[in-house]
């Protein structure tokens, strides 16, 4: 049964093909068996526990199905690390929003997915869980920072899996796992809480899946409307396809994305599925300095996460890697005057893309194949030297910047057999039409289908 996605597993538990008991000790069985080469799911609660609860779980569209959270979201009772050593053993008093959302809707929460130190960086490695390793080749990253998520899916330890998305986050682990990952528009899932509501709109939560049919699933529990976050416009709502949608293809943006061989040819091949389902596909000219859009992003990145994680390097500086320390330092560094100009061209690139001919903006999920998993991150691409740790996702930030929705769909598998996806990024609030596309691109592909190695019966 776990073989199959979370709507056929919930249409079952509904009919009484399996019972909850049964479907939660089928998904400990495959965590046993899978999780000790892949080490996606972290934090697991005990055994016993997780089937007398699944038995007991509320009504709701997800009753009874077995859920583990990105453990950069709190669970109370739930070990919650955010991947720091910091907090090995911090068991928060309550949920977050978003996991109180999950469990209102009836899953059970089993444990967490594994993830970078406070999600910094597309490759999910810490110093208390270790590395997540791809399931298509155990020698290469989940990505990350939902690697934890992406792994699960890929290796069918979890049906459903919650992400996070601030720079590329669950789209990165999507395209290098073979599964679907959503970023809604900025809104649609209701943040995590008190704090500001202005200024750090960089980051958003998101749904993960096997099918699109999951990732509308999900995203209807996610997206419930917060009356505690004006920001809030859910809950999410599908909407028939009124017409078809023209798509511009953005490829390395003009030579400014240093890009592997092999990448841009997957996705044009996935492009070319579009244009036989009668979508129109143009290529287009870079439609906006890149340079710009990078200075934007790094600026208000690093200040968002001085802001939030400032007392951790004045209070545990030994337990801050330099990635961290470096982004801390960098955002106390910064101006008044920095801020306006990085927030100005942020205004520039949000009003170009409300008025882009396009509906969709197309861009590969990553400008590499997953690399090796003993690296920190790729020091260059194609010959060309990456100048931070983050640089090379850059590809993800035009839709993180102004908090447009971007859906990774597969797009097909490189020379050593691990996948790689393709970004589709929609006009705000657009999300229904994005999700539309991928449905039609899902119904049209079978690359879902491709299951990793590592999966066990």
């Amino acid at each position: 049964m776990i073989d199959h996605d979370a709507t056929h597993q919930l249409a079952a538990l509904r009919a009484g093909t399996i019972t909850p008991r049964e479907l939660m000790a089928e998904t400990l069985d495959r965590i046993d068996q899978a999780n000790p080469a892949v080490n996606a799911i972290v934090a697991l609660r005990d055994r016993d526990a997780l089937l007398a609860e699944a038995e007991a779980a509320p009504p709701g569209p997800l009753q009874g199905l077995p859920m583990a959270v990105k453990d950069l979201a709190d669970t109370a009772g739930i070990v919650t690390t955010y991947g720091s050593p910091a907090f090995r053993d911090h068991v928060p008093a309550a949920d977050s929003p978003i996991v109180a959302r999950l469990r209102r809707a009836g899953a059970v929460i089993i444990g967490k997915t594994n993830t970078p130190e406070f999600g910094l960086g597309s490759h999910s490695y810490n110093p208390v869980y270790g590395v997540t390793r791809n399931p298509y080749d155990l020698t290469r990253p989940a990505g990350g920072s939902s690697g934890g998520a992406g792994a699960a899916l890929a290796a069918q330890m979890v049906a459903l899996a919650d992400g996070s998305d601030m720079m590329g986050s669950l789209r990165n682990p999507a395209g290098w796992n073979n599964v679907f990952g959503f970023r809604p528009s900025y809104g649609l899932v209701a943040g995590r809480g008190p704090g500001d509501l202005f200024l750090a709109q960089l980051s958003t939560d998101g749904p993960m899946a096997r099918s699109i049919r999951d990732l509308e699933l999900l995203l209807g529990v996610q997206s419930e409307q917060d009356p505690r976050h004006p920001h809030s416009s859910g809950p999410y709502r599908p909407q028939a396809p009124d017409r078809k949608s023209r798509i511009g293809w953005l490829g390395d943006w003009g030579g400014a994305y240093a890009t592997e061989p092999g990448v841009l040819d997957l996705c044009e091949a996935a492009l070319r599925v579009f244009a036989d389902l009668g979508h129109e596909v143009t290529p287009l000219a870079p439609p906006f300095p890149a340079e710009a859009l990078w200075q934007a992003w790094t600026t208000l990145r690093s200040w968002t996460i001085a802001g939030n994680l400032e007392p951790l390097l004045r209070t545990k500086p030994g337990m801050v890697k330099p990635e961290l320390r470096w982004e801390i330092e960098r955002g106390l560094a910064l101006s008044a005057a920095d801020l306006r100009r990085a927030s100005t061209i942020r205004s520039d690139w949000f009003r170009h893309t409300a008025g882009m001919e396009v509906d969709v903006l197309a861009l590969p999920t990553a400008p590499l194949f997953a690399f090796d998993a003993d690296w920190h991150w790729p020091r260059q691409i194609a010959g060309v030297a990456m100048d931070s740790y983050h640089r090379w996702m850059e590809v993800v930030v035009p839709a993180s910047l102004t908090g447009l929705p971007a859906l990774s769909v597969p797009a097909g598998f490189g020379p050593s057999g691990t996948p790689m996806g393709l970004q589709l990024i929609g006009h705000r609030g657009r999300d229904a039409a994005i999700l539309n596309l991928g449905r039609e691109y899902e119904a049209a592909t079978d690359w879902i289908t491709r299951q990793p190695a590592i999966r066990l019966p």
